[in-house]
């Protein structure tokens, strides 16, 4: 019963992810308004006939906004996630499997910046130094880089003795082609499953960041910024906050759940 509801969970994850995918490409052209068009007449409107979920207090669709901003919201955690799953791999791969001073060396520099406070740090780069979304992307990449290397040298390892690894050592090949051929695809899984975690991550942060003024720029329809300054309408119409935190919750989840999911069957394969 406990696997048939995680496969049930999973497959409705994975219908959302879906959803948001296509709207990463085509939420634009299938929003009903110009998401960045005010009508200062129509301001702070609940719903009703035009508006599906109201408008803001520029008299800006919501729904036009919450569809258009799907990209913004989704493409930049993906790229930290991305680019913090590739960096952190390779330096798993290596600080696990050579072992010996490059292990050292990569995890001392691990220990040293997962002991930073992440939250704090990429407030005060971001907001001190400036550079605005490309400079929290970069920073957020930069810190996330450390717990995922940590994550992947620790199943490398696991895989380490294992005979398989034994017998091609044994035959001669070189030990990038065991690590590239043999070992990475064993450890994809887990890696794959923490790419969905860290995008999880990726995505509360900058919404934090857009809330605090500090990611996304005024304007845009990224729905952290919309929660930021809609926050003042929860009186007049609640959806023009309600809908992008219900969003950024859904898209956390659905990860998630799809992450957890991947690595329980990676745990069950491991065992048989």
């Amino acid at each position: 019963m406990r696997a048939r509801a995680g496969d049930l969970a999973a497959a409705a994850s994975l219908v959302t992810v879906g959803v948001f995918a296509v709207l990463i490409v085509a939420g634009g052209r299938l929003a009903p308004a110009d998401p960045q068009r005010g009508d200062l007449a129509a301001s702070a409107l609940g719903p009703g006939a035009g508006h599906p979920l109201g408008t803001d207090e520029l008299g800006r669709d919501i729904l036009s906004r919450l569809l258009a901003g799907t990209q913004d919201a989704i493409v930049g955690p993906l790229a930290v996630a991305l680019a913090t799953t590739l960096i952190a791999t390779a330096l798993g791969l290596l600080a696990g499997y050579r072992g010996g001073w490059a292990d050292a060396v990569v995890m001392r520099c691990a220990d040293f910046a997962h002991s930073l406070p992440v939250g704090l740090l990429t407030i005060v780069v971001v907001g001190v130094i400036g550079g605005g979304y490309p400079m929290a992307l970069v920073t957020l990449t930069v810190l996330a880089i450390p717990a995922d290397t940590r994550v992947v040298r620790g199943v490398v390892l696991a895989q380490r003795g294992l005979p398989y690894l034994e017998a091609a050592q044994v035959l001669g090949l070189r030990r990038t082609r065991i690590a590239i051929v043999h070992l990475l695809p064993n450890v994809a899984p887990t890696v794959v499953a923490n790419c969905l975690l860290t995008f999880v991550y990726a995505l509360v942060s900058l919404s934090a960041l857009s809330f605090l003024g500090l990611g996304s720029p005024a304007g845009s329809p990224d729905w952290g910024r919309m929660l930021f300054e809609n926050r003042t309408l929860l009186d007049l119409n609640p959806w023009a906050s309600i809908t992008p935190a219900l969003l950024i919750v859904l898209a956390a989840v659905s990860m998630t759940v799809l992450g957890d999911r991947l690595l329980d069957r990676a745990l069950d394969r491991s065992r048989t």
